[in-house]
């Protein structure tokens, strides 16, 4: 994976500390044990550590919204407002990103051009990127480690910023463990095997 010399979105984490993100979701790492999460916004260490690991999506609309976007629990607190996210009533568990209520969020609350695609091309993603959106599209989150077989598509999102002219994807990955795998840049026949075929373009 190589740097996208092209793109101007921003690149950021999920978690707070960008060095930290092999740690964390490779070697078990306890997510309250982030020293800078107060930069996420989070008013409290617990609720940082709760969500930080669903906040995918709200990570690509941070990068998509620029650098003057709202801090991430910001864009959280808003989106749950809208329903974007639910939690189980019996045992707490985090349910979403909801694509609809999403959407909704995104264009009322900060005027994005925002559309659902429930089922998406690689190929739709290229012309997409080439009308000036980006495109949050769902993969598998071993995309951070192409050069292994893709487990499985879908469950993680990654916001595709642009692509060359041979067609590979450039994409921003909320939870890359280093600089090559949060700015990327992968082949579609590469790309696909972790692509889950659905997603949300932004403008």
């Amino acid at each position: 994976m190589a740097d996208c010399p092209t793109c101007r979105v921003p690149s950021l984490t999920q978690f707070a500390s960008p060095g930290l993100v092999g740690k964390i979701v490779y070697e078990g790492h306890d997510r309250a044990d982030d020293p800078a999460w107060r930069e996420s916004g989070a008013a409290a260490l617990d609720d940082y550590a709760r969500w930080c690991g669903h906040l995918c999506g709200l990570t690509c609309l941070r990068m998509a919204l620029g650098p003057d976007a709202p801090s991430l629990f910001a864009l959280r607190d808003g989106a749950l407002k809208y329903g974007a996210y639910t939690e189980d009533p019996d045992d707490g568990t985090i349910k979403g990103l909801i694509y609809a209520p999403f959407v909704e969020y995104a264009r009322e609350a900060h005027g994005i051009e925002a559309t659902v695609h429930r089922r998406l091309t690689l190929d739709e993603v290229a012309d997409l990127v080439d009308t000036g959106h980006t495109v949050m599209t769902s993969v598998h989150y071993e995309i951070r480690r192409p050069a292994r077989p893709a487990p499985g598509r879908g469950g993680h999102l990654v916001l595709v910023t642009a692509r060359t002219a041979d067609g590979s994807l450039h994409f921003h990955n909320p939870s890359g463990i280093d600089a090559p795998t949060r700015t990327a840049q992968l082949p579609r026949a590469e790309f696909e095997p972790f692509f889950a075929g659905r997603g949300v373009s932004m403008r």
